[in-house]
């Protein structure tokens, strides 16, 4: 087997292995958190949002550093670092004894681990040109696939052996995918550092990152971000509310997750395998534009099931579009800086990420659950637009134009 394909696969088992980790505290943080003596309801609420947007605001700093970093001296060791803090911090999680050290290690969260921006860096150079679509795709299903698993089986833990055990074994899975990426991942040291800057610009000392392109698509990202983050902090209530009584309302909610999760893990592998094959930016448009009518079905759902076969739907049209966005930028990046480029990716998706669960508590205070659904094709209709601009702009765009002469790689 070539090499490429034994590190992406070594490294869709380790995000795996990751996602699952962290996937093991989110069904019961809120019960956690009562353990550690916060019972008031207006104060948990607020302490539940607050550890939600702290590791992502963190994050949103200190990706584009590592990103840096990791372009000059190497993506495997930026992927074992985050790995191994992450580890570190889900073991410390479990021994914490107030809501505030708990906090601070979320926060450590955000500025250490970063697993998955570190594993994309590294396909985005370790993987051949026409195969870069399918190879992001895979790793974006890994994460949902990750993402899926890892509350489900977190949930019955929880009931079985306790919150706080549940952290260890989740330290304990993500030192599994460590060793999976220290013994059996490869990487070619002319991809970072000296050697791949004197080889891909003799001419040139620096390049920018954020072209008008690149800063195209980060807004599109970005925006997808938000259509795919807002809803589905506030989807445990909306199914409490559907169902009239908190009574199933977990299995219910569990159920819909899981096929979102699915979903667009099913996109990444099977979408994204056509962005090789045809224009990327274009497929994107398509996705965008189908996705439209399906959520705004969504408004009329009468019941549950229809509900979540049609936002099922929605995450499959969606979740193809940001591997293929992803890809088509990193195709107009040089080789040598696309550490960098996964970096500001990570902060577009952590902005994302900090601005969704705002926008949809307000929505929802304000106007109710339901109408944060309108939110989403409103947002969608922007992705169009900004995705019809980045194909303007790259009708006349190669790489060699993108790589101008500058003092800054930002």
């Amino acid at each position: 087997m070539e090499r490429w394909k034994i590190n992406l696969y070594a490294l869709w088992v380790s995000q795996v292995c990751s996602l699952m980790s962290f996937g093991f505290g989110i069904p019961f943080i809120p019960f956690y958190f009562q353990e550690l003596g916060v019972l008031n309801s207006v104060q948990l609420n607020y302490y539940v949002g607050l550890a939600a947007t702290l590791p992502a605001a963190a994050m949103a700093v200190a990706a584009p550093v590592w990103g840096i970093i990791s372009d000059r001296f190497g993506r495997k060791m930026m992927i074992l670092r985050a790995m191994f803090f992450a580890a570190l911090i889900l073991a410390s999680m479990g021994m914490v004894h107030t809501v505030w050290q708990f906090m601070v290690l979320r926060i450590c969260q955000g500025i250490f681990t970063g697993t998955s921006t570190a594993s994309m860096g590294f396909v985005s150079v370790n993987t051949p040109e026409n195969r870069m679509s399918y190879a992001l795709g895979l790793m974006t299903s890994s994460n949902f696939l990750g993402w899926s698993i890892g509350p489900f089986i977190g949930g019955l833990l929880a009931e079985a052996v306790g919150y706080r055990l549940c952290f260890s074994l989740g330290a304990m899975l993500m030192s599994i995918g460590f060793f999976v990426v220290l013994f059996v991942v490869k990487e070619d040291k002319n991809t970072f550092g000296y050697r791949m800057r004197t080889a891909e610009k003799p001419k040139k000392r620096k390049a920018s990152v954020l072209t008008p392109f690149i800063t195209t698509i980060m807004i599109c990202l970005l925006v997808q971000r938000i259509v795919r983050s807002v809803f589905t902090p506030f989807l445990a209530l909306y199914v409490q509310e559907n169902l009239g009584t908190i009574s199933g309302a977990a299995s219910y909610t569990g159920f819909i997750n899981g096929a979102i999760s699915f979903a667009t893990a099913a996109a990444a592998l099977t979408i994204t395998r056509l962005g090789d094959k045809r224009d990327k930016l274009k497929m994107a448009m398509h996705l965008t534009l189908m996705s439209i009518p399906v959520i705004m079905l969504t408004l009329y759902s009468s019941s549950l099931l229809f509900f979540a076969v049609l936002f099922s739907a929605f995450y499959y049209l969606a979740g193809g579009v940001e591997p293929i966005l992803s890809s088509a930028a990193s195709e107009h990046t040089p080789a040598h800086m696309r550490g960098v480029l996964f970096g500001i990716m990570g902060t577009v998706s952590s902005v994302g990420a900090m601005v969704s669960p705002v926008m949809g508590s307000y929505v929802s205070v304000n106007f109710g659950l339901k109408a944060i659904l309108v939110i989403i094709p409103i947002f969608t209709v922007i992705q169009v637009i900004c995705t019809y601009i980045a194909m303007k702009k790259t009708s006349s765009l190669s790489i060699d134009e993108e790589v101008k002469e500058g003092d800054s790689v930002l």
